[in-house]
């Protein structure tokens, strides 16, 4: 089996298109797919970035899945928190007979996909994330709290189902949930509910292979109980992360072993700090052209146009942010920062606080023209009759 999730087609990055980045790394699953002879691919949630994916979002997932079945494996695939589970299980049982098998209701997921190898029968339960207010009430326990509540549930439906099937049946789970002992980063949306949207490892006890989704970070919490990741950074608090797969291998005991495979990245992440004219000049940075660029500014004053002269030097600048050395000045309370001061004093004092200098002449000189042209209007002609 090969083990993934969090694909999140459609997603950008900064504002920047993702879409060809996401289709290279893709396309190389099913390169892992034939040169691995995996058998099935675990897709674990949050394939696509929104609920209503852009038409492109959906040619390059379904491309994807469609070099992977013609590689040799076939996909069994639940939605997470960001995937509308209705459409994404649309046309289901057609989408099964050619080796697509989409789990997407709390309704059926005690009804595994059921493969067969050399040792005898796989069962492979996926469990669609399960927003909890609405799970608890189509699995009919009320009572339930939580996420814990709910997916202790759905593993209680999944062990009643495996204990009545053949002996020796070897058994998957793929689910979509924050474990505890996971660590997530910047790029996840909240599953908070309460306050809490953490569940115990031990709620996934039963079964062989648990495949978790939703933390963007490769992660073992337990040797059958493990997160892929997803297969492209979606923030820069994930830049050392080695994104990757897992290849699970079952024999007839059971799990056999777990090995990691890294995944090509189309363009790395890199960040920097310092002066703008040292970013824009030290030969140090040379080699982060390509890279996609989050910079942080130490200048005293707030450079001008420090974006695009950026983005001269590092084309796939996306993110900056002003930290200048020593700090900012203190901020007044709304009171004191006008107090005893003219229209002109406030203006210019805002554009200090922004930026780190008070305005220049010509600056100065439209402030002024501006201020006197606003006190000059009359409020009616604003639609403001007071």
């Amino acid at each position: 089996m090969l083990h993934t999730s969090d694909w999140h087609v459609g997603r950008t990055f900064h504002g920047a298109d993702l879409l060809a980045e996401q289709e290279t790394v893709l396309t190389h699953l099913a390169d892992l797919v034939a040169g691995e002879a995996v058998d099935v691919v675990l897709v674990s949630g949050d394939v696509y970035d929104r609920a209503v994916p852009s038409a492109e979002a959906v040619r390059v997932a379904t491309r994807a899945m469609k070099r992977i079945r013609e590689a040799g494996a076939q996909l069994v695939i639940t939605p997470g928190n960001h995937d509308s589970a209705a459409r994404l299980g649309a046309f289901a049982d057609f989408a099964a007979a050619g080796g697509l098998h989409l789990r997407t209701t709390a309704a059926e997921l005690a009804q595994p996909v059921v493969l067969e190898d050399d040792h005898g029968p796989v069962a492979l339960y996926g469990i669609p994330y399960l927003e909890p207010e609405i799970a608890r009430h189509a699995l009919g326990v009320p009572q339930a709290r939580g996420h814990t509540g709910v997916l202790t549930e759905a593993m209680r439906r999944i062990t009643e189902d495996l204990a009545g099937r053949e002996p020796g049946t070897r058994s998957v789970v793929l689910a979509h949930a924050f474990v505890t002992g996971g660590v997530g980063s910047d790029s996840e949306r909240t599953i908070a509910v309460g306050g809490v949207e953490q569940v115990p490892g031990s709620v996934f006890d039963g079964v062989d292979y648990v495949a978790l989704g939703h933390l963007h970070g490769a992660q073992t919490l337990a040797e059958h109980l493990r997160y892929s990741g997803s297969p492209l950074a979606y923030s820069f608090s994930e830049t050392a992360q080695r994104k990757s797969v897992w290849l699970v291998d079952l024999d007839a005991d059971g799990l056999a072993g777990v090995e990691r495979r890294d995944l090509p990245v189309p363009r790395r992440l890199a960040t920097m700090r310092g002066l703008l004219a040292d970013l824009l000049e030290a030969p140090e940075y040379a080699g982060l052209v390509d890279c996609f660029v989050s910079a942080t500014l130490t200048d005293r004053v707030r450079p001008v146009d420090a974006m695009r002269r950026l983005r001269e030097r590092f084309p796939h600048a996306v993110h900056l942010d002003w930290q200048p050395e020593g700090g900012q000045a203190t901020v007044f309370r709304y009171a004191e920062a006008v107090r005893g001061r003219s229209d002109s004093e406030i203006a210019s004092g805002f554009l200090d606080d922004c930026r780190g200098a008070p305005p220049s002449e010509r600056e100065h000189a439209l402030l002024t023209a501006a201020l006197e042209a606003a006190g000059k209007r009359d409020p009616e002609q604003d639609g403001d009759s007071r």
